[in-house]
């Protein structure tokens, strides 16, 4: 299939987990910034934060990243000349207002997005712009209890005001919420929410994710009077349920899944909670408090496209042979599925599931999907003469490439095709540096040693001639 002159191959990022810097020119701390290394236990202060919050731990990956904040040019320089058509970075709010609450923006955070920006610009690259990307500040945490609280609504349009004044002329690809169906599996992350011994989890987590949808609906007008050209889109966790056999009990677990996974995205898309919400909320003991106006706010005010991570399909079902087997599924639980190979850290490799998860989306909501992160994280090493062959990383892109284009013969409306970490950075969730998904290399070990230093991995390479081509040659 020849696809559009047009499509947008390319690389994503996110500020906290590549910028560092994160007390520099005013910046304040954010979730990420009390998240300690794996070694230090990153899980327990992930799904336990009010540890995270009380605690002082010897190493924070964030704190200093790949420093990006001070090496842009160089990586961008380094982007450019692999082909990238579009780049997808978060703005960190912290940078932008410090404690989240303030009046007035810092005027030296948002400088740097001026740098930032213009240089991706000057090289003829799209900026695509996630605001709100697991970076809550802690100071809304601590002192409003984040998305819980209603009043986060108004803190967050303040914020979304400033970067669409600044930005909404240059940037026309933009994500309220990075993953917002990951909420319901790390509040913390998802929506810096912390729940406590005695409180109904689900109720804290559903009723946050009401606050951020209302809030996503109320940027997405406000980015379209501020700029009508402006793209706003969702974006999801994705990957589609398979049932762990034909026995009616499984299919329909793999149904409930999938109904749990789309729910956010429905409001998003279609402008209204599901019919099967009803049953959703009833079961976990959920009541959704809203306000007068938010029906007609949600209705009104739909996204233009949805973008989404793919990594990996996953695997349900209800039988004791099934719950046997039981795979990590990096925050998403899943089974093992015998038919697939899974990374050392936990994600089933699947490129045809892309082509099942797409065909999903598209059918479900016929508006034009992006795929904003899918990659491959594995220990990559240098030789002696220095080089990275990463031979496994390539078969993995070339494969999901390959179902990409399948599901866009399939009648698939796709607009572009980003690496995540395109450039080696911490990981989000176990905050490693060694889980490298890059094409580019830096020199930087689990424990923050290392020079930083940039290679060209020969994904590099691989990459940059399916860019020149645009798809022909994989």
């Amino acid at each position: 299939m020849n696809l559009k002159e047009d499509f947008l191959w390319g690389g994503a990022v996110a500020a906290n987990q590549c910028e560092g810097a994160y007390l520099e020119d005013g910046k304040g701390l954010s979730l990420m910034d009390v998240l300690p290394s794996a070694e230090e236990g990153r899980k327990e202060a992930m799904y336990h934060p009010e540890v995270a919050l009380k605690k002082t731990y010897k190493y924070y990956p964030s704190h200093e990243g790949i420093d990006f904040y001070h090496r842009y040019r160089e990586d961008l320089a380094l982007l450019n000349a692999m082909g990238i058509k579009a780049f997808r970075t978060s703005i960190s709010w912290t940078r932008i207002f410090p404690n989240g609450d303030e009046e007035m923006p810092n005027e030296k955070g948002l400088e740097f997005y001026d740098r930032l920006f213009d240089e991706c610009l000057k090289y003829g690259i799209e900026p695509v712009v996630t605001i709100s990307h697991f970076d809550m500040p802690i100071h809304l945490i601590q002192k409003y209890g984040a998305w819980s609280n209603r009043r986060t609504i108004d803190f967050y349009l303040n914020y979304c005001k400033v970067l669409f004044e600044r930005y909404g002329q240059k940037i026309k690809y933009w994500i309220t919420f990075n993953e917002i169906n990951m909420i319901t599996h790390i509040p913390f992350f998802g929506g810096g929410v912390t729940v406590g011994a005695d409180e109904n989890a689900n109720q804290v987590t559903y009723q946050a994710a009401h606050h951020q949808l209302v809030a996503s609906a109320l940027a997405t007008k406000m980015a379209k009077g501020i700029n009508p050209e402006i793209q706003v889109g969702c974006m999801l966790a994705a990957g589609s349920f398979y049932p762990y056999s034909c026995a009616p009990e499984d299919v329909w677990a793999a149904t409930e899944a999938n109904q749990n996974m789309y729910l956010f995205i429905d409001v998003q898309v279609r402008g209204k909670y599901p019919s099967y919400a009803d049953r959703i909320f009833k079961a976990e003991n959920v009541v959704i408090r809203k306000e007068e106006g938010d029906d007609e706010v949600l209705r009104e005010n739909t996204v233009d496209y949805i973008a989404f991570s793919y990594y990996s399909s996953r695997l349900i079902g209800v039988g004791p042979e099934a719950l046997k087997n039981v795979a990590d599924g990096n925050a998403i639980t899943t089974l093992k599925n015998p038919h697939l190979d899974i990374t050392p850290w936990g994600r089933q490799i699947d490129p045809l599931g892309l082509r099942t998860t797409m065909n999903d989306l598209y059918g479900r909501y016929e508006k034009p999907l992006f795929i904003v992160e899918n990659g491959l994280g594995a220990f990559d090493q240098v030789s002696e003469a220095g080089q990275i062959e990463d031979d496994y990383r390539i078969d993995y892109m070339r494969k999901h490439i390959i179902a990409m284009k399948q599901a866009m013969e399939d009648g698939v409306e796709c607009l572009g095709y980003l690496v995540w970490g395109c450039i080696d950075l911490v990981s989000a969730g176990g905050g490693e540096m060694e889980k490298r998904y890059g094409m580019i290399y830096v020199d930087r070990d689990n424990r923050g040693h290392g020079t930083l230093e940039r290679k060209k991995k020969k994904s590099f390479y691989w990459y940059q001639k399916v860019i020149e081509t645009n798809g022909e040659v994989l």
